[in-house]
């Protein structure tokens, strides 16, 4: 199992409060009647890139709205940079992907009631 350091949590944490903010925002302006929760954020040990998990509801817009996040990943790091950059040196790339988990819950909660 991968050990993270102390300034690596913190920055995810952060992180994960301001891009859960920052979808909100988008949530209301771009994505109607969709939700997109930060459900994990991992950064690496150099503080570079952080790898952004989301769940998005309903599923089945999930890779749509996923392809359109990663198109505007600029402006959103831009947006990201502007809330935390007096914080932090340098402001991580940004990776998004799909956290599947709660349909696989569902899947496995639908099997289990068959």
């Amino acid at each position: 199992m991968e050990q993270f350091s102390t300034r690596q949590n913190k920055l995810s944490k952060f992180v994960q409060r301001e891009m859960a903010d920052i979808f909100l925002q988008l949530n209301k302006s771009k994505y109607h009647g969709k939700l997109i929760s930060v459900t994990i954020v991992r950064v690496t040990k150099d503080l570079g890139i952080a790898r952004i998990y989301l769940s998005i509801y309903p599923s089945e817009f999930s890779t749509e709205i996923l392809d359109d996040i990663r198109l505007n990943q600029k402006s959103i790091r831009w947006e990201l940079g502007r809330r935390i950059g007096k914080n932090v040196r340098i402001i991580p790339e940004l990776e998004f992907f799909i956290d599947d988990s709660l349909d696989y819950i569902d899947h496995i909660d639908h099997l289990l009631h068959k």
